[in-house]
């Protein structure tokens, strides 16, 4: 049976986790840490996802992210698959590298954003890599060094974003950040910000029952932390998103009368649609089609890249600027 699709929405803000397979070491050295910094920088700045946290450990690392203009399921598995292709090249190795499905958090901004902030910033130390908050200070392998000023800052780190909830003026912000970080010391472990959520949150085993009834299932892997308004107002955009794609697909709605509507709004032929040129008509056109057929549909943006001979990152891109067209023309898949 094929997974269903995570939760997510845009701005929707995720704590992510993926760990090694058998919890096996993905970091061996500093090469393979720089790599991956690097591939995911260049990924969140395509995708336009914004980051406010990081932390790489031996086995497994922590991110701390809000959806931009591509669904999170699309930015993890192009951060994953690349990642674990250029490990296993190195090394002469076949096989996964992460353990299953990464885990995913859908996380209530207002309440965690801070805590999941702090908790993510500290695993260093939790973990024994440094021993106190002045090797924190100066560890490459965290946002916090970035949001600090210690270390070469990460461009793609959203640091402004966390230290304005400090205060307007940069140096006060950054102590009063670093305090706030130091206190989560002796919290420990926080089961809760990792593992948590969704049963609590929903109101106990009599509300998940029904939840499952509705079809709406608790997985291992992803997680709603937040209380019980937040929670049922994922899951309803959640069901939302889905029914409409259900809606749309018994309708007969599919890649080919995606591009009928395309030609038709864009003045174009069919074939140009589907064409790989770089005239500005049929970029559009194309851009126009990919949004459709992501956002609305539902195409995977690896099935769809296969489709067109694209890579991810262009259609990624073209999602974004179909996007633009759609709602600066006021285009609708369907007419009204």
């Amino acid at each position: 049976m094929p997974r269903r699709s995570r939760i997510d929405a845009l701005g929707a803000v995720h704590h992510i986790m993926a760990r090694g397979i058998e919890r096996r070491i993905i970091f061996e050295n500093n090469a393979d840490r720089e790599n991956f910094i690097n591939r995911l920088g260049c990924i969140l700045k395509e995708t336009g996802t914004a980051c406010y946290a990081w932390a790489l450990m031996p086995n497994h690392f922590h991110l701390l992210l809000r959806t931009g203009h591509t669904p999170i399921t699309t930015v993890m598995r192009r951060l994953l698959t690349g990642y674990a292709i250029w490990f296993n090249i190195r090394r002469h190795r076949v096989g996964h590298l992460f353990q299953n499905r990464y885990k995913s958090v859908l996380c209530q901004e207002d309440t965690y954003f801070l805590e999941l902030v702090r908790y993510i910033h500290l695993n260093p130390i939790r973990a024994g890599l440094v021993d106190n908050m002045v090797e924190l200070d100066y560890y490459n392998y965290s946002g916090h060094s970035s949001i600090m000023g210690t270390m070469k800052d990460s461009t793609w780190l959203k640091s402004e974003d966390v230290l304005i909830l400090f205060g307007k003026r940069r140096n006060s912000a950054r102590r009063a950040y670093r305090t706030f970080v130091e206190r989560g010391i002796t919290q420990g472990r926080r089961p809760e910000l990792t593992g948590g959520g969704l049963i609590r949150s929903a109101g106990g085993w009599e509300r998940i029952k029904y939840l499952r009834r509705e079809g709406v299932y608790q997985r291992s892997d992803e997680r709603i932390l937040g209380d019980g308004n937040f929670v049922d107002q994922a899951l309803e955009q959640s069901k939302e998103a889905m029914d409409k794609r259900y809606a749309l697909r018994a309708g007969g709605m599919d890649l080919g009368k995606i591009g009928q509507r395309v030609a038709e709004l864009m003045k174009v032929e069919v074939a140009e649609v589907w064409a790989k040129g770089k005239y500005p008509r049929i970029v559009d056109a194309r851009s126009l089609f990919c949004f459709w057929a992501v956002r609305e549909l539902g195409i995977d943006m690896a099935s769809l890249g296969r489709e067109l001979g694209l890579s991810i990152s262009a259609i990624s891109k073209s999602v974004k600027r179909g996007q633009h067209i759609s709602e600066s023309q006021g285009f609708r898949l369907l007419e009204n």
